[in-house]
C-alpha cells in the first residue's frame, strides 16, 4: 500500500489522450490522462466511465448537449451513451473504470491505447 501523488504523476505524462494506470481496486482501474484538442466520438457497450477533472477544464460532447467540466468536476458517462470530450487547452483527468475497458471504446483508430502503461 502506498500513496499516490497525483500532482507528480502528471508531472510524468508527457502526451496526450495516452491513459496511465496510477491505482486498482475491485477490478477498476483509476487512471490520469492529459487531454488537448478533441478526441474521437465514441461508446462503451459494458462499461460506464467516471471523469474527475483535476486541473483545467473540458466540454464532454454528447450528441444532444455539452457539458463544461471544470477543476474539481466529475462526470459519469453511462455505458451506451455516446461522447467525446475536448480540450480547448490542456487538461488533467482522472478517469475511474472497469480494468478491460478499451479507452476507445467501440472504435478502434490512431487514439486507441491497448496496453496502458503503470504511473
Amino acid at each position: 500500500m502506498h500513496k499516490v501523488n497525483l500532482i507528480d504523476k502528471f508531472a510524468q505524462i508527457t502526451d496526450y489522450w495516452n491513459p496511465h494506470i496510477a491505482g486498482e481496486l475491485n477490478g477498476q482501474q483509476v487512471k490520469l490522462v492529459k487531454f488537448k484538442g478533441p478526441f474521437t466520438w465514441h461508446h462503451h457497450e459494458q462499461e460506464d466511465e467516471l471523469f474527475y477533472v483535476v486541473k483545467g477544464s473540458f466540454v464532454m460532447e454528447l450528441r444532444d448537449q455539452n457539458i463544461e467540466l471544470k477543476e474539481g468536476d466529475c462526470l459519469v458517462v453511462p455505458r451506451g451513451v455516446e461522447h467525446r470530450p475536448n480540450a480547448e487547452e490542456e487538461v488533467w483527468v482522472m478517469l475511474f473504470e472497469p480494468a478491460a475497458t478499451l479507452n476507445t471504446g467501440n472504435t478502434e483508430n490512431e487514439f486507441t491505447k491497448k496496453e496502458l502503461n503503470r504511473i
